[in-house]
């Protein structure tokens, strides 16, 4: 170097400071996400500890449901889980079978989680079956029991006659093994998806390794958070929350990623040094990224309004998945390429060029380039067009059954709970073993059983009684008895705070509407207004009134608060009302298409009233997302090149990287349907059906066809839009 090339001394400084500050800061951010992931990840197979699937948990406390299940503990001397054991034959039981399935079901008292008090087994009036309950500790592994329990039996059952274990501890057991996949083949299916696209993006070897563990990182921190929020039981956790949060993150995670990592490619071809290409990179990058997620992050914040607990803590826990995806994609991935340079593309490096990137003009060409052409000479037709044929799909909604499912419906595929309530059905009152609750004034009590025994749908009544066998007496329309051998004596009922439990044996299956209906008449009957109703069947329909009401509260509140950020961010009032309008038609389409194949195709007995809901939240706001992702430089070209320009080149530059991001989101959700569970299936295709539409046909057609026919007026009433069109 000539001695006039030399810089001055405290330049030199300055210069070697920066050097030193691009190695150790890296290496600082990489060594806190490597220890963050280090107590985070081995979290992964401690989940249950910290979760729970029972409904009545996340019901609102003012609902009678929940009002009921806390004072049932009073009533009885056990919280326990009702297990029904049934035992068919084609043929009429003998007296030596009988023998052999009353010793059967003594046995099962000696399993760990059972507890000792087993009903005697009852006989059904055809002779053909034998029902017993088998109470099960409410603290024990209530599916590793039921299966002990399904395999002692079956063991020891006589010959020609089937076993079946059913009830809520059944329907709890089926939930346990639908969910048992999340910590395994959820997140290896998603993971591979993930890979597998990203090496067919990039055609590289490390880059792709490199997004998914930025990806894998986030979502060891957020778990890692969560997870001790649950434990201190700030947060609740859900089976259905858990496969939530991990396609979340890895799908928010990627997608930033990939506008970040695009970025620095841009920036490696017309800058030499691949830190000052990070750092222009991660500029570029900021706001989208932090608006993008702001805005998920703002819309799943509003699930907070929500009565239903499933759904207002599913905000939260979210939310703080997208944090850390946010802060992964732009603290650890920024370092790892700061680390790399390069060669994280290798073997297709950026090549430093700026004379070919000026000759270009700043935009690449390829196939993005020729849809820009034909929306430059069809805008207007194009966005008719696309906006019929997504008004005719969005018709499909009217096909929509998202009233609630049946719990025995829950589980897809193979499922011994439901196989056993319908043996059940076919020899004993269909909701035998899961009563409705009915808590009444003490001296009401027989008022109350004659017009609970004249309602149809009601079989049977028993009262809880201490001093009774089973804990229950018989209510008949001549009073309290017995349900011991003739001549016992009347057992008085369990009395707390001058109020007693009836236990209603309804006629059909807890689960079903007709029974849903049964415990709705109940409730509206003027002499039992004061009557808390609680049971598996009330469960359900508090659940499911609770989740309609969360839907018709929540949809319009997260459309205003995305509306005011998009105004915000783009300082335009059009703009964002436009891409809200489009969002919401892809919303309806998706959702339309979604009602055709799961009742044409796919056959399912409808959707759980959240799936709407949560449809909604994730299409809108995560479709939103790319939309942020395009206008956002489309606002930057159009300052430039203005707006008919502006969204051409807007629309080259991030076609390829949004249409990325887009498949990577789809595949991320689509591992959802790997878990057997009705409402993750259908929001699984929903979801990855929708960002699909919203990738394809409305960010890369309808929106910028739409932004090119208008011009600038699309900015009103910002300075651009009174700028050059």
């Amino acid at each position: 170097m000539h001695p006039e090339s030399t810089p001055p001394a405290p330049r030199r400084e300055r210069i070697r400071r920066r050097s030193w500050l691009r190695i150790l800061l890296p290496a600082v951010l990489i060594l806190v996400w490597l220890a963050g992931a280090s107590f985070g990840g081995p979290l992964f197979g401690k989940i249950d500890e910290v979760s729970s699937n029972d409904r009545t948990t996340y019901l609102p406390e003012s609902a009678d449901a929940t009002q009921v299940q806390a004072l049932l503990s009073e009533f009885r001397e056990s919280d326990a889980i009702p297990a029904i054991v049934v035992f068919t034959a084609d043929e009429e039981l003998d007296a030596g079978r009988r023998d052999t399935i009353a010793e059967a079901i003594a046995v099962v008292a000696d399993i760990d989680g059972v507890d000792e008090e087993l009903s005697p087994p009852l006989p059904s009036d055809d002779g053909r079956a034998v029902q017993a309950f088998v109470p099960i500790s409410s603290d024990a592994e209530i599916g590793d029991v039921v299966s002990e329990i399904t395999a002692d039996l079956r063991a020891a059952a006589p010959p020609g006659v089937e076993v079946f274990v059913t009830g809520p501890a059944g329907f709890t057991a089926d939930l346990v093994a639908g969910f048992a996949g999340i910590d395994g083949l959820l997140l290896g299916v998603a993971l591979l998806a993930v890979l597998l696209i990203l090496v067919l993006v990039y055609r590289s070897v490390l880059l792709p390794l490199v997004v998914l563990s930025t990806s894998l990182f986030a979502l060891c921190v957020a778990l890692l958070v969560v997870w001790w929020l649950a434990k201190a039981e700030v947060l609740l956790l859900s089976g259905q929350t858990q496969g939530i949060l991990f396609i979340l993150v890895i799908g928010a995670a990627t997608d930033y990623s990939l506008l970040l990592v695009a970025r620095f490619r841009e920036q490696l071809r017309v800058t030499e040094d691949k830190g000052a290409a990070v750092v222009a990179a991660w500029k570029g990058s900021f706001e989208p990224i932090v608006a993008s997620g702001g805005t998920v992050i703002a819309g799943l914040l509003c699930l907070l309004l929500s009565d239903l607990k499933s759904n207002s803590t599913l905000g939260p826990v979210a939310a703080i998945g997208i944090v850390f995806a946010m802060l992964s994609a732009l603290t650890l991935l920024p370092s790892l390429l700061m680390l790399f340079g390069r060669s994280a593309f290798w073997p297709r490096r950026p090549v430093f060029d700026p004379p070919t990137v000026a000759a270009e003009g700043g935009v690449p060409t390829g196939l993005w380039a020729g849809v820009a052409r034909l929306i430059s000479r069809r805008s207007r037709a194009i966005w008719i067009v696309t906006t019929v044929v997504l008004l005719t799909g969005a018709l499909g909604v009217t096909q929509l059954n998202a009233s609630g499912v049946p719990q025995s419906e829950l589980v897809l595929g193979v499922s011994e709970a439901r196989d056993g309530q319908q043996a059940l059905g076919e020899h004993f009152p269909g909701g035998s073993g899961s009563p409705a609750y009915i808590v009444v004034d003490e001296t009401e009590l027989q008022d109350a059983a004659d017009l609970l025994l004249s309602i149809d749908g009601v079989d049977a009544l028993s009262v809880a009684s201490a001093d009774s066998p089973g804990g229950a007496a018989l209510v008949t329309a001549d009073g309290i008895s017995a349900a011991g051998p003739p001549g016992a004596p009347t057992p008085e009922p369990t009395v707390v705070d001058g109020r007693v439990l009836i236990q209603a044996t309804l006629t059909d299956a807890a689960d079903s509407a007709a029974a849903a209906a049964t415990v709705r008449e109940i409730r509206a009957e003027p002499q039992l207004v004061d009557a808390l109703v609680g049971g598996v069947t009330a469960t359900a329909i508090d659940t499911d009134d609770a989740s309609i009401h969360d839907r018709n509260l929540i949809i319009p509140v997260i459309l205003v608060v995305i509306l005011l950020i998009l105004m915000l961010l783009l300082r335009s009032i059009l703009a964002p009302v436009l891409l809200i309008a489009t969002t919401v038609l892809s919303f309806g389409t998706a959702m339309g298409i979604s009602a055709l194949v799961f009742n044409g195709i796919l056959g399912f007995p409808g959707a759980d009233p959240a799936v709407p809901l949560f449809g909604f939240v994730f299409l809108v706001a995560l479709g939103i997302d790319y939309n942020i992702f395009l206008m956002t430089r489309v606002r930057e070209e159009s300052g430039r090149h203005g707006t008919r320009d502006g969204v051409l080149r807007g629309l080259t530059i991030t076609g390829g990287v949004i249409t990325s991001a887009g498949l990577v989101l789809a595949a991320t959700f689509a591992a959802l349907s790997v878990i057997p569970i009705l409402f993750l299936v259908q929001l699984a295709f929903i979801v990855a059906f929708g960002v699909l539409l919203d990738t394809f046909i409305v960010r890369s057609l309808l929106v910028p066809a739409l932004v090119r026919d208008i011009g600038r007026a699309v900015w009103w009433p910002s300075k651009l839009g009174r700028g050059i069109s």
